[in-house]
């Protein structure tokens, strides 16, 4: 298995990395201590994003975006990572594959526009008694007898809901039939019933709204069920898996790699006892386990990626990439935040806001807990075929 990066990849690595550090990094204070980013800002952010070709991305050329494949798209989302979710999602714009399989009327309506930067959207699907397990959603769409349905429930945490324009929505349109009675609904801000509610405060990812939804007997027609009717939950686990990977696990490795690289730096300049802290063993194993595994995560996202790319299942890599990344960046967070000492612990430095920010990784798009279920099924049903020699 070769590793090394082509000339075009590295090209791709780089271009994305100076964008991050010249246009986005330099944002973040003033994030943190406005709890915003300002629009005009925000504006500037995209209109120089799709000047470099670097808005959706992940998304096929014959749509408009960038056509990347999967290992690519994981190499832009490390690099991504180093940033603020928030200015993530204003600069590369999240625009999800789901929408793929949508009809040609579709995606002329969300899709295509969406690439564009000119609709933005969410995923709802979280709920107040549905989060890890997506099954147990209470939000039913009822049939209306013409042809189309009406949507009644509520979602919470919905990410960046406050600035969408229209909503990936999961529904249960027939409660006899379990999971394989679940939908997904495009539904569009404004429409009569739809409400957005009160954004819910987060201990981290400032900047970035978690909003509730309200449906009233939101109205949708057959034009806005995606995928059809009964694929709703088929869709989540699996055109979902490749967000997951690189939203979770590739940005994982990038903020992983950003607080190494900031604890280095630190252990080399900070003196105590004459030398620097970096010569003093405890500090050197705390760097030396955090090098071997972000180096670890790092080949678990491509092995899952290029896995995506030969056209296989890639759900159980996906799953043991969200356990290992997520708490790989909780570990070297907290061993930056033992490194940097007080001034580790101080809102003046970036490694506060990192460290607060790390901690939802373990928790959304599945608890740790939950992929190491799905983890252990797989491997007690598969066997050598999971984990095993090749």
């Amino acid at each position: 298995m070769d590793m090394n990066l082509s000339s075009e990849q590295k090209m791709l690595v780089e271009t994305v990395r100076r964008f991050v550090e010249n246009e986005l990094l330099p944002l973040e204070d003033e994030i943190e201590e406005t709890g915003r980013l300002a629009p005009e800002k925000a504006r500037a952010l995209f209109e120089k994003s799709m000047a470099n070709g670097l808005y959706a991305m992940n998304i096929p050329e014959e749509f408009g975006g960038g056509g990347l494949s999967a290992v690519d798209t994981m190499l832009c989302e490390e690099q991504f990572g180093h940033a603020k979710d928030i200015l993530i999602r204003r600069a590369f714009g999240n625009v999800y594959e789901t929408l793929l399989v949508g009809t040609p009327a579709q995606h002329e309506r969300w899709l295509k526009p969406a690439v564009r930067g000119e609709r933005t959207f969410s995923i709802a699907i979280t709920e107040p008694g549905a989060g890890s397990d997506a099954a147990s959603i209470k939000t039913r769409a009822v049939a209306d007898g013409q042809g189309g349905w009406k949507i009644s429930g509520t979602k919470h945490f919905i990410s960046d809901g406050e600035f969408s324009d229209f909503f990936m929505v999961s529904a249960v349109t027939d409660p006899d039939k379990g999971p394989k009675g679940i939908s997904l609904f495009l539904v569009d801000k404004g429409t009569p019933g739809f409400t957005i509610g009160r954004d819910q405060k987060m201990m981290g990812l400032t900047g970035t709204s978690h909003v509730e939804l309200a449906f009233d007997e939101v109205p949708v027609g057959p034009e806005n069920l995606l995928g059809g009717e009964g694929q709703g939950f088929r869709l989540i686990l699996e055109t979902l898996g490749r967000v997951r990977l690189g939203q979770v696990g590739a940005r994982a490795v990038g903020k992983s790699v950003r607080l190494l690289d900031l604890m280095v730096g630190y252990a080399k300049e900070r003196k105590q006892f004459g030398k620097p802290i970096g010569d003093f063993q405890m500090v050197q194993q705390m760097i030396a386990d955090s090098v071997i595994e972000i180096n670890a995560a790092r080949l678990m996202v491509l092995d899952a990626a290029s896995t995506i790319d030969a056209g296989r299942d890639a759900r159980d890599k996906i799953a043991m990439v969200k356990v290992f990344a997520a708490e790989t960046l909780g570990r070297v967070a907290d061993r930056a935040v033992q490194v940097f000492g007080g001034m580790g612990y101080c809102a003046e430095m970036p490694i506060e806001r990192m460290y607060r920010d790390a901690r939802i990784y373990r928790i959304f798009d599945g608890a740790s807990e939950i992929h190491r279920m799905v983890i252990a099924r797989s491997a007690m049903k598969h066997g050598e075929a999971l984990f095993g020699t090749y």
